[in-house]
């Protein structure tokens, strides 16, 4: 357990075994992140087309549905380039499958799209039922015969319970067969769904029972002298035993390495089926994960205070090297309100990872939905997002080669004003971009703190007063507040409905002067979407200065 006190201190209890400290000694808080990366492993270039923006439900239910939600995104013409397949695309929630009667067709659809520009991403769980009927589904002949699974203490496979009919059993992705298992399944699936990328969902991992049938056996592992203030006061409330075996021993020492595990391979074999940069959005992360997936924020609700909250945890995940992180955008529990999914909107819009994802029995919330007047801002926040995706790519570009965050606090960049300490309502991408949302109900402006900087305001491109205090802001329903850092130079592209689009789009340049009249920036681009173009040295990379005496660039 570890806690934290106003000292600073923080305190370590533990029961046991061995702890090694690493300490990086920055001394900015941007190089503490890049000294970490630099030991856990950086992390990877995202393709571009993943930085456009993505929708996602849980329950359409039919391909009509669908179909429906595609032509009115198409319609308003907003921004969009990924589509994400939750688990009812899949015949009764099994992985590898599709459901051949509600989503008839899927196959043929999906290449559809793909011929639109766009992209999709298909979800898979690391359940497998094992109550078939013998010989009719492959995934658990074939791991029954490989010898995948997580197992009891006796050495029988682990039984729980999840999504799919009947009971489960547990890939066991530490145990190299297990891989080998996983990758020939994903290739093979390549055929049947023509799929960019996977989302691996439920890695804890889940299991609907307090550990697996018939409960967990009453010894020291199971029930250790001291268990932290976890749900149900037991470590196998909706996952497995302690003592349950995987192949690097008890699932007591490996169970925060279960979505760790299975990122890498999946990482891997998406390489491998597309011959592509691989997308991997992983729900269970680790020290590391970011070198072979993303994230997302997991199972939020529409809220005006998770809204808030997402920024936290947005900001965090880039502490932790995994910067390519988002929320569900206007929330995944519960119905959304018209005025909460449009802030939400507009905040999601900036963030790294940009998905509109909510859950079955919901009300729809994409953002074409609602009709045009909200479709309209939603565009509009959307096509700044798109046209500043050079920037963000570089950002990215950054950050795989040296370690740096891509969206970051204030304070790392300001780190001796104590006023930016504690801010955690507006946000920068990199050094030069801040985001400052609304984050209440009924609110049409926004108190931005402006640190020791020229600012300019992204709209009306006029520098501000304001320096080293705050400001109200106005923010009227159609306007998220946007300002640019002066002493930067920005690169951007003429938007476009998807990134297949803008990428063919000119470029130019946002040239904000700081108080000496100078600014510099850089641009990093490759063809988007090839493996190791950084390594293999198949890129071009600009560095650009200004300054007003000499009015070059």
């Amino acid at each position: 357990d570890v806690s934290l006190s106003p000292n600073p201190a923080l305190t370590f209890r533990t029961i046991g075994g061995i702890l090694d400290f690493y300490v990086f000694l920055g001394p900015t808080p941007e190089n503490v992140v890049q000294q970490y990366t630099e030991a856990i492993g950086r992390p990877h270039m995202p393709a571009y087309w993943s930085l456009g923006f993505h929708l996602s439900r849980w329950g359409y239910g039919s391909i009509d549905a669908l179909k429906k939600t595609v032509d009115r995104m198409h319609y308003y013409d907003i921004p969009y380039d990924v589509q994400h397949l939750d688990i009812d695309y899949m015949e009764r929630h099994m992985d590898f499958t599709y459901d051949k009667v509600n989503y008839a067709g899927l196959p043929e659809y999906l290449k559809q799209l793909k011929k639109e520009g766009m992209h999709n991403v298909v979800i898979l769980d690391p359940f497998i039922t094992k109550d078939e009927e013998p010989g009719t589904y492959r995934p658990y002949d074939l791991g029954e015969e490989m010898g995948v699974w997580v197992n009891n203490s006796d050495g029988t496979p682990a039984v729980g319970k999840a999504w799919p009919p009947g009971d489960s059993v547990f890939p066991d992705y530490t145990n190299p067969s297990t891989v080998e298992w996983w990758t020939q399944l994903c290739l093979e699936f390549k055929d049947v769904l023509d799929y960019d990328g996977i989302w691996i969902d439920m890695n804890e991992p889940s299991n609907f029972l307090k550990g697996q049938f018939p409960g967990c056996a009453a010894n020291d592992i199971n029930n250790p002298p001291f268990i932290p203030a976890i749900t149900d006061r037991s470590l196998a409330q909706k996952t497995l035993c302690p003592d349950s075996r995987t192949y690097l021993g008890e699932h007591y020492n490996t169970h925060s390495l279960f979505g760790w595990s299975q990122t890498e391979p999946t990482f891997n074999v998406v390489q491998q089926a597309t011959g592509k940069r691989a997308f991997v959005l992983s729900r269970s992360t680790f020290v590391g994960s970011g070198k072979h997936g993303g994230h997302w924020l997991g199972d939020n609700f529409s809220q005006w205070r998770d809204m808030h909250l997402s920024i936290i945890g947005v900001l965090e995940f880039n502490l932790f090297g995994i910067p390519y992180i988002g929320a569900d955008i206007c929330g995944f529990n519960y119905n959304t309100t018209y005025e909460l999914c449009l802030r939400w909107m507009q905040l999601g819009s900036f963030y790294p990872f940009s998905r509109n994802h909510n859950a079955e029995g919901n009300m729809e919330q994409d953002p074409a939905v609602f009709g045009g007047e909200f479709a309209k801002i939603a565009r509009a926040t959307l096509r700044i997002r798109y046209s500043l995706l050079p920037y963000l790519y570089t950002l990215f570009y950054e950050s795989h080669v040296h370690g740096n965050t891509v969206a970051r606090s204030l304070m790392h960049e300001f780190t001796t004003d104590q006023q930016t300490h504690g801010i955690d309502t507006a946000f920068l991408w990199g050094p030069a971009f801040m985001i400052a949302p609304v984050l209440e109900e009924a609110t049409r402006s926004v108190d931005v703190y402006f640190p020791e900087a020229r600012w300019y305001d992204y709209y009306t491109v006029l520098p501000s007063t304001w320096t080293k205090k705050y400001a109200t802001v106005a923010a009227p329903l159609s306007k998220i507040p946007l300002f640019i850092r002066g002493g930067y130079i920005l690169p951007e592209q003429a938007p476009a409905s998807t990134t297949t689009k803008s990428r063919l789009n000119p470029f130019g340049l946002i040239i904000a002067l700081d108080e000496q009249g100078e600014a510099s920036g850089s641009l990093f681009w490759d063809d988007g979407d090839s493996i190791d173009t950084i390594e293999k040295e198949n890129y071009f990379l600009a560095k650009y200065t200004f300054s007003k005496v000499s009015s070059n660039i």
